[in-house]
């Protein structure tokens, strides 16, 4: 398995992430979550990363490759990889599939999880997080959400992360749809592009990728 998993903010990549890796034995690399490893770690391409986000500046795409190239030569990754957050432009899918090359390690298909945009800022207006325990809820969608205790057995600390709040959230995927719309059309192109619907219960979800990912969906000609 080598795909790219790609979906708005709140359309459940990291739960199905979860799923697959249990699934397939392969690693869920999160540029994320590498930015952050390896500037924690104060690697050299940490230092350049952290060097850009202290001056207020994106990484930039030859850091990040560096990071996923880096990821890549470890054993877990030997048998595939679940890449979610990168890439989020042609360029830096056009960059991407060069260094795939490079490692004989290309891409098998790229997964668009589909959601309405409606549900998705339901979804994402709706999230809280527990201070205590880090468990994630929902307002909308878990009516038992604040009867939740944490493990302490004290009364929660539910909070609204500021990246959720509705003002925030209707930019994010304003800039989600900017920039996926020419990703869609590139891997379509590509013959790589297999859609799911991701607006259902989370087994159905995972079954639909696993069959996406087994070539049991074909190109899809436009969002489903």
């Amino acid at each position: 398995m080598r795909i790219v998993l790609l979906g708005a903010p709140g359309s459940g990549k990291g739960t199905q992430s979860e799923l697959l890796v249990k699934a397939y034995g392969v690693p869920h690399i999160s540029t994320g979550d590498l930015l952050r490893d390896a500037v924690a770690k104060g690697t050299e391409l940490g230092r350049r990363a952290k060097a850009a986000m202290d001056a207020g500046k994106l990484v930039d795409d030859a850091t990040v490759l560096g990071m996923i190239r880096e990821r890549l030569s470890q054993t877990d990754a030997a048998k595939g990889f679940i890449l979610d957050g990168f890439p989020r432009n042609i360029a830096q899918a056009e960059a991407l599939e060069r260094m795939l090359g490079e490692l004989r390690k290309p891409l098998e298909a790229v997964v668009l999880m589909n959601v309405d945009m409606g549900v998705l800022f339901k979804r994402l207006t709706g999230r809280r997080i527990c201070q205590d325990c880090g468990r994630v809820f929902n307002v909308n969608t878990s009516p038992g959400t604040p009867v939740h205790r944490p493990e302490s057995g004290d009364e929660s600390h539910l909070i609204q992360r500021p990246d959720d709040q509705e003002a925030v959230i209707g930019k994010r995927l304003e800039v989600y749809e900017a920039q996926t719309k020419p990703l869609i059309k590139h891997y379509q192109a590509a013959g790589l592009l297999r859609v799911v619907n991701a607006d259902a219960d989370r087994d159905a979800v995972f079954e639909s990728i696993r069959r996406a990912v087994a070539g049991e969906v074909r190109a899809s000609a436009g969002r489903a």
